[in-house]
């Protein structure tokens, strides 16, 4: 299985996801609130990609391009704030 997390965005929304070959999608999906915010609003993971770690790849995809563009993250998901929880190292970009 490929671990190829894509994006797409457009002004005010965007979503990043992973399909496996069987056609089965993962996603996180976010909202741009202002020109340095994101809002991390849902993380959807298909029974088949349970325990696989792809909910956690999404979310760190997001942290990684958050902290590459100088963003803040307001993880509302509760999937998203329970992995903010989880690694105090991504504090630098949680907006608090």
């Amino acid at each position: 299985m490929s671990d190829t997390i894509h994006l797409d965005e457009t002004d005010t929304k965007g979503r990043y996801w992973f399909r496996s070959p069987d056609g089965d999608e993962a996603e996180m999906t976010f909202t741009k609130s202002g020109p340095n915010t994101i809002i991390i609003d849902h993380t959807m993971v298909p029974d088949a990609f349970r325990g696989q770690g792809i909910g956690l790849k999404l979310v760190e995809r997001g942290v990684a391009d958050a902290r590459a563009a100088g963003k803040k993250i307001i993880p509302l998901c509760p999937f998203a704030a329970a992995q903010f929880r989880r690694h105090p190292e991504w504090a630098d970009v949680l907006k608090g």
